[in-house]
Protein backbone atom coordinates (compact mmCIF):
# COMPACT_ATOMS: atom_id res chain seq x y z
CA UNK A 1 0.00 0.00 0.00
CA UNK A 2 1.30 3.47 -1.17
CA UNK A 3 2.06 5.88 2.27
CA UNK A 4 -0.19 8.79 0.46
CA UNK A 5 -3.05 6.35 0.69
CA UNK A 6 -4.65 6.83 3.93
CA UNK A 7 -8.16 4.85 3.45
CA UNK A 8 -7.16 2.19 5.26
CA UNK A 9 -5.20 3.86 7.93
CA UNK A 10 -6.54 5.14 11.45
CA UNK A 11 -7.24 8.70 12.92
CA UNK A 12 -5.48 9.28 16.25
CA UNK A 13 -8.80 9.13 18.12
CA UNK A 14 -9.66 5.60 16.04
CA UNK A 15 -6.21 4.30 17.52
CA UNK A 16 -6.56 5.34 20.80
CA UNK A 17 -10.45 3.44 20.91
CA UNK A 18 -8.68 0.11 19.42
CA UNK A 19 -5.92 0.44 21.90
CA UNK A 20 -8.00 1.19 25.11
CA UNK A 21 -6.03 4.21 25.73
CA UNK A 22 -6.13 8.03 25.57
CA UNK A 23 -5.23 10.27 22.83
CA UNK A 24 -2.97 12.16 24.65
CA UNK A 25 -0.95 8.63 25.48
CA UNK A 26 -0.31 8.40 21.92
CA UNK A 27 0.87 11.85 21.59
CA UNK A 28 3.43 10.77 24.21
CA UNK A 29 4.50 8.05 22.27
CA UNK A 30 5.22 10.02 19.51
CA UNK A 31 6.93 12.62 21.45
CA UNK A 32 9.30 9.90 23.20
CA UNK A 33 10.09 8.48 20.33
CA UNK A 34 8.42 5.31 20.49
CA UNK A 35 6.40 5.38 17.43
CA UNK A 36 6.25 7.45 13.95
CA UNK A 37 2.56 8.23 13.09
CA UNK A 38 1.83 8.64 9.32
CA UNK A 39 1.32 12.79 8.78
CA UNK A 40 -1.04 13.74 6.01
CA UNK A 41 -0.44 17.28 4.65
CA UNK A 42 -3.12 18.30 7.21
CA UNK A 43 -0.87 17.32 9.66
CA UNK A 44 -3.10 14.86 11.23
CA UNK A 45 -1.71 11.31 12.25
CA UNK A 46 -2.57 8.68 10.71
CA UNK A 47 -1.90 5.30 12.24
CA UNK A 48 -1.31 1.81 10.24
CA UNK A 49 -2.41 -1.58 11.46
CA UNK A 50 1.33 -2.20 12.06
CA UNK A 51 1.68 0.90 13.87
CA UNK A 52 -1.46 -0.19 16.67
CA UNK A 53 0.58 -3.97 16.54
CA UNK A 54 3.62 -1.54 17.51
CA UNK A 55 1.58 0.28 20.37
CA UNK A 56 -0.04 -3.11 21.48
CA UNK A 57 3.21 -4.53 22.22
CA UNK A 58 4.87 -0.90 24.16
CA UNK A 59 1.68 -0.91 26.02
CA UNK A 60 2.42 -5.28 26.99
CA UNK A 61 6.17 -4.43 27.72
CA UNK A 62 4.70 -1.16 30.30
CA UNK A 63 1.81 -2.80 31.78
CA UNK A 64 2.97 -6.76 31.79
CA UNK A 65 6.89 -6.80 31.76
CA UNK A 66 6.92 -3.56 34.45
CA UNK A 67 9.49 -1.90 31.48
CA UNK A 68 9.55 1.79 31.76
CA UNK A 69 9.44 4.23 28.23
CA UNK A 70 12.87 4.74 28.85
CA UNK A 71 13.84 1.40 28.89
CA UNK A 72 11.72 1.07 25.51
CA UNK A 73 14.06 3.95 24.34
CA UNK A 74 17.25 1.75 25.38
CA UNK A 75 16.07 -2.02 23.47
CA UNK A 76 15.19 0.26 20.27
CA UNK A 77 18.55 1.63 20.71
CA UNK A 78 19.98 -1.75 20.42
CA UNK A 79 18.36 -2.44 17.02
CA UNK A 80 22.00 -1.96 14.92
CA UNK A 81 20.53 0.07 12.25
CA UNK A 82 24.07 -0.02 10.54
CA UNK A 83 23.90 -3.75 10.41
CA UNK A 84 20.40 -3.93 8.58
CA UNK A 85 21.18 -1.12 6.22
CA UNK A 86 24.76 -2.15 5.42
CA UNK A 87 26.34 0.94 6.38
CA UNK A 88 29.70 1.48 5.63
CA UNK A 89 32.01 1.75 8.24
CA UNK A 90 33.03 5.50 7.18
CA UNK A 91 29.24 6.52 7.34
CA UNK A 92 29.28 4.96 11.12
CA UNK A 93 31.81 7.14 12.00
CA UNK A 94 29.65 10.85 11.73
CA UNK A 95 26.47 8.75 12.01
CA UNK A 96 24.90 10.01 15.59
CA UNK A 97 22.44 6.62 14.84
CA UNK A 98 25.45 4.89 15.03
CA UNK A 99 26.44 6.34 18.64
CA UNK A 100 23.65 6.71 20.90
CA UNK A 101 22.67 4.33 23.17
CA UNK A 102 19.38 5.68 24.69
CA UNK A 103 16.87 6.14 21.59
CA UNK A 104 15.62 4.30 18.43
CA UNK A 105 17.95 5.10 15.04
CA UNK A 106 14.79 7.21 13.79
CA UNK A 107 15.55 10.06 16.39
CA UNK A 108 19.11 10.31 15.43
CA UNK A 109 19.88 13.90 14.83
CA UNK A 110 22.88 13.69 12.43
CA UNK A 111 22.08 10.59 10.52
CA UNK A 112 24.81 9.87 7.86
CA UNK A 113 24.78 8.05 4.58
CA UNK A 114 21.68 6.95 3.19
CA UNK A 115 19.55 7.89 6.14
CA UNK A 116 19.59 11.50 5.86
CA UNK A 117 16.94 12.10 3.06
CA UNK A 118 14.91 8.62 3.81
CA UNK A 119 11.38 8.14 5.07
CA UNK A 120 11.98 6.36 8.42
CA UNK A 121 8.40 5.05 8.37
CA UNK A 122 9.93 3.12 5.28
CA UNK A 123 12.81 1.73 6.50
CA UNK A 124 13.35 -2.03 7.43
CA UNK A 125 14.65 -0.63 10.65
CA UNK A 126 11.38 0.70 11.68
CA UNK A 127 9.14 -1.61 9.44
CA UNK A 128 10.49 -5.17 11.28
CA UNK A 129 9.41 -4.36 14.59
CA UNK A 130 5.74 -3.95 14.28
CA UNK A 131 5.36 -6.30 17.35
CA UNK A 132 7.05 -7.60 20.17
CA UNK A 133 8.50 -11.05 18.98
CA UNK A 134 10.06 -9.36 15.90
CA UNK A 135 11.64 -6.64 18.16
CA UNK A 136 13.05 -9.13 20.20
CA UNK A 137 14.26 -11.69 17.45
CA UNK A 138 16.04 -8.73 15.55
CA UNK A 139 17.81 -7.69 18.55
CA UNK A 140 19.06 -11.21 19.73
CA UNK A 141 19.89 -11.81 15.65
CA UNK A 142 22.46 -8.63 15.47
CA UNK A 143 23.33 -8.74 19.15
CA UNK A 144 23.36 -12.03 20.34
CA UNK A 145 27.33 -13.35 19.89
CA UNK A 146 27.76 -17.44 20.93
CA UNK A 147 30.63 -18.05 22.99
CA UNK A 148 32.63 -20.56 20.55
CA UNK A 149 34.82 -21.32 22.66
CA UNK A 150 32.90 -23.26 25.84
CA UNK A 151 31.93 -26.48 25.01
CA UNK A 152 28.61 -27.31 23.52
Amino acid sequence: MAEDDTSSYYTIGEAADILEVSVPTIRMYEREGLIIPLRKDSRHRRFSAADIERIRCMRRMINQEKVSIAGIRRLLAMIPCWKIKGCPELARASCSAYQQVDAACWNASHKAWDCKSADCRQCPVYTRIADCHTLKATIAQHTFQPDLHSPA
